[in-house]
């Protein structure tokens, strides 16, 4: 009966999302919270300031997904209003007008690396918006953006969903290298399939087929260096496949490999200056080196931006608030509780890079302070309701964990384990994927559900490595579905009240993902016996 109301919320929060008449989420996603604050407080009898601690530390937690947001949707203002959106759309329609060759140079390869080097949904905030401005519709392009930024999310971040997601699983180093082979080998063979689904939300079957060598190419010139490096390396698998990707992809649309091109691309061609065009990536180069530099940890510069040497405290009743040296803003033991909140102002992608790449494309592009007013007007504009969205699902991701082994989203976890058994491969990746509904993050679905997985792979006999990697890719896929994300995107094309709209769409390709993992999990077991 626990695991029925557990999973209540979900289930109504699924219907008032997708129905006719779909609620929108800054709607949806509070009312869902504030259910679940009354089934964790009437039946779980969980303790009232517990939950009002929970409740506070959800609201906290949006400054990090919002602040993000934020500084992607300045960006995009920035390019737009000083033109270089403009300069980088007729470069891409220079080396292709083919729109096949555009949306896998951009929505694949490139949105390939950003992940790679950032996470945080980035790609898709980067992304989605040059392909808006080629003249791709804005909701179709969201879909799109979402569903193919799921393939490389296992190696996001310089690989943080792996070393850090199962770090505390006391895993050795080789079978973290195995999860990774297994991993990378997953997710490349559902990229044979995600980038022709997804490219169906923009294109007909027809132009699709005339182009399958070019994506089948642009697909395998990102997955082949990326499981490559995966035999040895759990961090840098996207960040090298989609650098190598996206060099191959533009070579092989100039080259008009697989491609079925109109010939006026020879005239574009010639028109475009090159260092109009050198101009333009500047931001993108800044954006993806300061990534980098900031994300490896052994050069060192991480730990500073992460450090928690304290600066400065106060306490405040029962809670005592903290600023640290890397200005890491702190509030711990809220209400009295120990729950606790944390941003990371320095490391999370907004000050850095975001408003720096800002400040320093403003000159670049010589922006008058009146355009420089109206994107920061722009940005304001798109923040408030996404901001109530975000503010509801992380409560709610609280209280779905709150109360130890007997949280609503532990219960609905061992209730799928108790359900399947021994036949637990074919959807462990779903549990994986459910991870990142909730919390939008591949990390913290790796970090909430590994244990889980973990006991459940000893205790029905399965390897461990196959799990943990079904747990890896299936937190991947679920990218796709993620409310988070999918608000994100949303806020930064102009979308509004879709967002039940878009699950819809893309859980079509999610399950089909889940089919591939499933399929990848029998034919793993069958070369094991």
């Amino acid at each position: 009966m626990s695991t029925v109301i557990a999973g209540l919320p979900i289930v109504l929060l699924i219907w008032a999302m997708t129905r006719r008449n779909a609620l929108p989420s800054h709607i949806a996603l509070p009312m869902t919270a504030l259910l679940v604050a009354l089934i964790q407080l009437f039946l779980f009898q969980a303790d009232r300031v517990l939950v009002l601690a929970n409740v506070l530390s959800g609201f906290l937690s949006v400054l990090t997904p919002i602040s993000i947001v934020a500084g992607a949707i300045l960006l995009n203002r920035v390019l737009h209003f000083s033109g270089a959106e403009a300069v980088l759309s007729r470069w891409l329609k220079s080396i292709s007008t083919n729109k096949v060759a555009q949306l896998m140079i951009i929505g694949w390869a490139f949105a390939f690396m950003l992940e790679g080097a950032s996470g945080f949904g980035t790609p898709a905030a980067i992304a989605a918006p040059i392909l808006v401005g080629l003249g791709f519709p804005a909701i179709p392009v969201a879909i799109f953006a979402l569903v193919m930024n799921s393939v490389p999310v296992s190696f996001g971040a310089v690989g943080t969903p792996i070393w850090f997601g199962l770090s505390g699983l006391s895993l050795s180093d080789s079978q973290m290298i195995d999860i990774a082979k297994q991993t990378a080998l997953l997710n490349s063979l559902a990229a044979l399939v995600i980038p022709f689904i997804a490219l169906r939300f923009l294109l007909p079957w027809q132009e699709i087929r005339q182009n399958t060598g070019f994506i089948l190419l642009s697909v395998l010139s990102c997955t082949l260096p990326y499981v490559f490096f995966a035999q040895w390396n759990y961090e840098f698998p996207a960040l090298i496949g989609g650098a190598v990707g996206l060099a191959l992809n533009v070579w092989l649309a100039k080259k008009r490999i697989g491609l079925s091109v109109p010939a006026e691309a020879e005239l574009l061609e010639k028109a475009m200056k090159t260092s109009s065009v050198v101009k333009v990536f500047v931001p993108f180069a800044l954006l993806i080196v300061i990534l980098i530099v900031t994300r490896v940890p052994q050069w060192g510069i991480k730990d500073v931006l992460n450090t928690m040497l304290p600066l400065w405290r106060w306490q405040l009743g029962a809670a005592e608030f903290e600023i640290s040296q890397a200005l890491v803003l702190s509030l711990n033991n809220i209400l009295g509780t120990g729950v606790s909140w944390q941003y990371k102002s320095l490391y999370v992608p907004a000050l850095i890079p975001f408003l720096l790449v800002v400040l320093v494309c403003i000159p670049l592009f010589d922006m008058s302070r009146t355009l420089v007013l109206t994107a920061l007007r722009d940005t304001g504009q798109r923040l408030l309701l996404p901001m109530v969205s975000l503010m509801g699902a992380l409560a709610m991701v609280n209280l779905m964990m709150l109360g130890g082994s007997q949280a609503p989203m532990l219960l609905l976890a061992q209730a799928f384990a108790g359900l399947l058994g021994d036949s637990w491969g074919y959807a462990a990746a779903i549990l994986g994927a459910l991870g990142s509904f909730f919390s939008g993050s591949a990390t913290v679905s790796n970090l909430t559900f590994g244990g889980i997985q973990l006991g459940i792979a000893e205790k029905v006999g399965l390897p461990i490595t196959l799990v943990l990697a079904l747990q890896s890719a299936g937190a991947a896929m679920g990218n796709m579905v993620c409310i988070n994300n999918i608000i994100a995107v949303s806020t930064i094309l102009g979308v509004k009240n879709k967002e039940g709209f878009i699950i819809k769409r893309t859980i079509i390709p999610m399950l089909a993902y889940a089919l591939v993992a499933a399929l990848f999990s029998i034919v793993s077991l069958l070369s094991l016996n």
